[in-house]
């Protein structure tokens, strides 16, 4: 097995206050002396507020660590492939819509079995005055639905729709995440999460399954599975599934406001102390 840390700054296309990266535009590079190549289409280096995306193709046999890991969160979300995801000292076996959170303290490291592995990661420092939880989840799946937010109608700025998607809190305050979330929009025929904006956070997300509609600033743009949404503080976003009939099916989104926002879990009647 071959183990590959990374740190640096990547070239990306300046992001603005927002903008949508399609999966075609991701600038791979090969990290030097390995196979496993990585994307950064979000940074602050392009203009991102407070967080990185990278998409890394982990090759066979290799793995993946980004250098620095244990002083800042970081989230992962296995698009394509098989493997194994370490957080500080435990392990998990990882597959596509596997999800990993790593707080910070505890280094993250992926690997991959003899296919791959395709991985969005999310990182970000923890900021002054944010404290690691006590007992961080480290591991879930997109489709946990152990906690949820239903009927949300956005912050009032657009007409929300009727036929609202519901959105599953995979990684978030309340089970132990401090600073970065990691939210799945699951948006069947017909449905919508309504268009809203953080004051103090930057959003990143992808399409993650199906094809569908992202909002950015004052329209819907349409999206396919890999695509990225970054949206800073302020700025007006949404997804929906404006397909209907025997054909259609369910428009996956995930990623999260970087900080969270409060509100979000407000609007679903719960708690943002972290545990």
């Amino acid at each position: 097995m071959t183990r590959t840390s990374f740190s640096g700054t990547l070239a990306a296309s300046p992001l603005g206050d927002a903008r949508i990266v399609t999966a075609a535009e991701f600038e791979f590079t090969r990290i030097a002396g390995r196979r496993t190549t990585i994307a950064t289409p979000v940074s602050p280096a392009a203009g991102a507020t407070h967080v990185t995306l990278h998409v890394v193709r982990v090759a066979a046999g290799e793995s993946f660590s980004p250098d620095g890991s244990v002083g800042e969160e970081n989230t992962a979300v296995v698009f394509d492939g098989r493997g194994t995801a370490t957080v500080g000292p435990r392990s998990h076996p990882v597959a596509r819509a596997h999800a990993v959170y790593a707080p910070t303290g505890q280094a993250l490291s992926l690997t991959a079995d003899t296919e791959g592995l395709t991985v969005y990661v999310w990182r970000t420092p923890l900021t002054a005055g944010r404290r690691p939880g006590t007992d961080p989840e480290p591991f879930s799946t997109l489709w946990d639905e152990t906690t949820q937010l239903r009927g949300f109608g956005g912050t009032g700025q657009i007409a929300p729709d009727s036929d609202r998607a519901t959105m599953n809190f995979v990684f978030w305050p309340g089970n132990g995440s401090s600073q970065l979330c990691l939210h799945c929009g699951i948006q069947q025929p017909g449905q919508t999460f309504n268009v809203h904006l953080h004051p103090d956070s930057d959003e990143a997300f992808i399409a993650f399954e199906g094809i569908g509609q992202m909002y950015l600033r004052d329209r819907w743009i349409d999206v396919a599975a890999g695509d990225v949404l970054y949206a800073a503080p302020g700025v007006l976003h949404g997804a929906r599934n404006p397909h209907t009939g025997p054909d259609a099916r369910r428009f996956v989104t995930c990623g999260g406001p970087s900080p969270y926002d409060p509100a979000l879990y407000s609007a679903a009647g719960l708690s943002s102390d972290v545990r």
